[in-house]
């Protein structure tokens, strides 16, 4: 006897979005692009492309040393390759990068780049220049679907996850950018993998030393842990010390507190944590923080507890954006301070001044407040630094992210239209 059809119950509550994985974002030439991929699935890849066994894997190594510690993109310059090989894996594959749409470099250095992706979706990264150190902020969705009040990016809708791919290839595009792969050619690296031209002789002089690009942040547009598989693959493949060789120590994910991903990001990634506090009560923080309403402060603060690897050497970071009136008060740091104490956290905070966008129902604290804040905070024995504002001019800020392509209803651009005459008189 068939089974009766069973009709389908709706969930009560928030439901996150669940957008469907994606390991490679398809090109109208059916070729596959390598950028993204570990060892493993590049020689898959080339297996299923037709190499046997023994070949795949020893061009699978030679093709991850091109793409991730050279930065090769064109399958002619890989010279310890035959010249037929060559040839036969540009007819397949693809080292590709994001388009950029457009870059954008601040009065204080601060660079920002609107991508496209192959299918026609944009997103942003911002690289920070510091005299010790240079960051680059990377995004893991387009869009997002957190809602944060005081984020631009949260105004967004979640169109989609990048892919590993989309990820990392921020990371190879802001190399080209500042120039960091090593010159000369394979001839020192990779010898007995045969095929070497006679005539490339020179080896190439690279290390990790001095580079401008040190640090990674998983904090560009969206939530890191709500694509939590692509980017875990990503991290791994920046981290491998035989490509872009990045330390796990140089690379902090952050989030909103998506509790249940926290353990098994400390665990499959091994990252530095950073989490989105910015408020320490409940009423204020599922205002500003919407997530806060499912996960809530004490579940998120033992869900940093319970971190793996979290000690006084790698602390745990709290992101704590400066809110007028909102979340400033003497009272809100010390109440930051208990909270911390309570947990034994190994922690820092991270004061952030508002940066302003338009339409933003908030302000930033005055300077006096926020010096005030964090010397309470201070003063607890708990690092308290003010980030300096970066990038504000060309909207590259935290929480100023916002694909600029974005489009507009009609009325909105006739309205913009309108105000941009009025203004001009």
């Amino acid at each position: 006897m068939p089974e009766a059809a069973t009709p389908l119950m709706p969930i009560p509550g928030h439901v996150d979005p669940v957008p469907v994985k994606r390991e490679i974002t398809p090109r109208e030439d059916g070729r596959v692009d390598l950028v993204g991929l570990s060892r493993a699935q590049i020689r898959t890849e080339l297996a299923a492309a037709g190499l046997d066994e023994k070949q795949a894997k020893l061009r699978s190594k030679q093709l991850f040393h091109w793409l991730y510690h050279r930065g090769v993109t064109d399958f002619e310059a890989m010279t310890d390759l035959a010249k037929p090989m060559r040839g036969w894996m540009a007819e397949r594959f693809v080292v590709g990068r994001p388009n950029v749409v457009e870059a954008q470099v601040s009065s204080d250095g601060t660079r920002k780049w609107l991508l496209r992706s192959d299918d026609g979706q944009d997103y942003e990264m911002v690289f920070i220049p510091d005299a010790d150190r240079g960051t680059l902020c990377v995004s893991s969705q387009v869009g997002c679907t957190l809602n944060c009040r005081f984020c631009h990016t949260g105004t967004m809708r979640l169109v989609r996850n990048l892919t590993p791919g989309e990820i990392v290839g921020q990371v190879m595009l802001a190399r080209d950018a500042l120039g960091e792969w090593p010159k000369g050619n394979m001839g020192g690296t990779m010898a007995g993998f045969g095929d070497i031209d006679e005539d490339d002789d020179d080896t190439p002089h690279y290390t990790t030393d001095g580079r401008l690009l040190t640090n990674i942040v998983m904090m560009g547009m969206g939530e890191p842990l709500y694509n939590f598989e692509n980017v875990r693959d990503a991290l791994k493949v920046v981290m491998d010390g035989d490509g872009l060789a990045l330390s796990k120590r140089r690379i902090t994910l952050s989030t909103s507190g998506v509790v249940p991903m926290m353990a098994r990001a400390g665990e499959e990634i091994g990252v530095n944590l950073a989490v989105s506090l910015h408020a320490v009560t409940k009423e204020v923080r599922d205002e500003i923080v919407p997530i806060n309403r499912k996960f809530g402060i004490e579940e998120l603060l033992q869900a940093c507890a319970d971190y793996p690897g979290a000690n006084n050497a790698r602390r745990i970071t709290f992101e704590y954006v400066m809110l007028k009136d909102k979340n400033d008060s003497d009272e809100d740091a010390r109440e930051l301070v208990r909270l911390i104490k309570q947990y034994k956290l190994p922690a820092k905070v991270n004061l952030i001044p508002f940066n302003p966008w338009p339409g933003a129902i908030y302000e930033c604290s005055t300077p006096e407040r926020i010096k005030r804040f964090s010397d309470i905070v201070f003063e607890a024995g708990i690092s308290a630094p003010v980030r300096t504002p970066r990038g504000r001019d060309i909207m590259a800020a935290c929480g100023q992210l916002k694909s600029a392509s974005e489009k507009k209803s009609r009325a909105e651009l006739d309205r913009l239209a309108e105000e941009k005459q009025a203004a001009l008189g």
